[in-house]
């Protein structure tokens, strides 16, 4: 079997590579990003390009069994390029697996598709409301896999809520290097709040899953989330626990700390997003019931065990993580700006 992996050279990438390549699949990695091809399985297919060219789609998808469409541009990129690659690009990744007869597209979207929800848990059939241009690219990139279900395309959209691991950096890399160091972490709030994370290993399997159950019962939305999650308060000590950290939260009111935080993202001075501090003091969870029921999945970790993995695997490769310049994916660490001033009084 040949699955053909967009966004090959990112954290999920590599990880659908790995556990695919476990189950002896021909794997084809696409990406415009480089790969460092000794972290992959054997005999992997390399291939650099870009989402958004039309005909580098129908070359690589000549034969191909599943794409993973797992390639987005993210909420750190350019407002055109987010719209250009998660809207055109999905559109180029679907019409080729049309044209080319590919059995099944599985499609990594978001639970930010929901933008802040009131209600909770979010089920399927709940709103859609974007925030940002990435919520809304993804709003439209998942009408476009609707209208090529319609076309007789099998197309299978999994929204995840933020998913953590080994190899994940971006955000959390930020949140980790002020853990080692001790630093009390400022939380939006007062951190009792509920908020749903997801291990990456417990999404790959999923993803597998999804192509094995096969059919019209997976031609469907779906969330995807841990099933075991306290409030942030709770799941932030326990990675502090087993840490063995000098850290504690630092709650802060969240009216004043958002409109600080918006004017800092406006004039580019720290990393955090709109979605991220808009949603950070909410209740933030959705139902997985009608992906569990429907291809016979639970996932293995909870929200602490997914975080205290990742914060592991960060020590364990902590010199060659800061040997490595800040980038806008969540491979690499996000350049803290204006955020690393107010470490050090922290």
């Amino acid at each position: 079997m040949k699955v053909l992996i967009t966004g090959g050279a990112g954290f999920l990438g590599l990880h659908l590579a790995k556990y695919f390549g476990k189950k002896g699949w021909e794997l084809y990695l696409l990406d415009i990003q480089p790969f460092d091809t000794k972290e992959y399985p054997r005999k992997s297919v390399f291939i650099k390009a870009d989402i958004r060219n039309a005909k580098a789609m129908q070359q690589h998808s000549k034969g191909i069994d599943l794409v993973i469409h797992a390639a987005a541009a993210l909420p750190l990129w350019k407002k055109e390029a987010i719209y250009s690659t998660n809207i055109d690009g999905t559109k180029n990744v679907l019409e080729n697996a049309l044209s080319q007869k590919v059995k099944h597209v599985i499609y990594i979207s978001s639970t930010a598709v929901y933008g802040i929800p009131r209600k909770h848990p979010v089920y399927e059939g709940d709103s859609l409301v974007g925030v940002g241009p990435y919520g809304e690219s993804k709003i439209a990139a998942e009408q476009l896999c609707e209208s090529y279900r319609k076309k007789g395309l099998l197309v299978t959209v999994i929204r995840p809520k933020t998913f953590v691991g080994t190899y994940r950096l971006g955000v959390f890399e930020i949140l980790f290097d002020w853990i080692k160091d001790g630093k009390r972490i400022p939380v939006v709030g007062s951190g009792n709040n509920k908020y749903q994370l997801l291990d990456v290993d417990d999404l790959v399997e999923a993803v597998h899953l999804c192509f094995k159950t096969g059919g019209r019962k997976v031609n469907d939305n779906f969330n995807i989330g841990a099933a075991q999650f306290g409030t942030v308060k709770q799941d932030l000590n326990k990675l502090f626990q087993n840490a063995r950290s000098g850290s504690t939260i630092f709650p802060t009111p969240a009216m004043p700390l958002k409109l600080v935080l918006r004017f800092l993202e406006m004039f580019h001075l720290s990393p955090l997003y709109q979605w991220v501090y808009e949603t950070a003091d909410k209740d933030s969870f959705v139902s997985i019931e009608h992906l569990s029921k429907t291809i016979k999945w639970k996932p293995r970790y909870s929200n602490a065990q997914a975080l205290i993995k990742s914060y592991q695997w960060y020590l364990d490769h902590y010199d060659e993580v800061k040997s490595h310049k800040s980038g806008v994916t969540h491979r690499v660490g996000w350049n803290q700006g204006i955020l690393k001033l107010f470490k050090k009084f922290l």
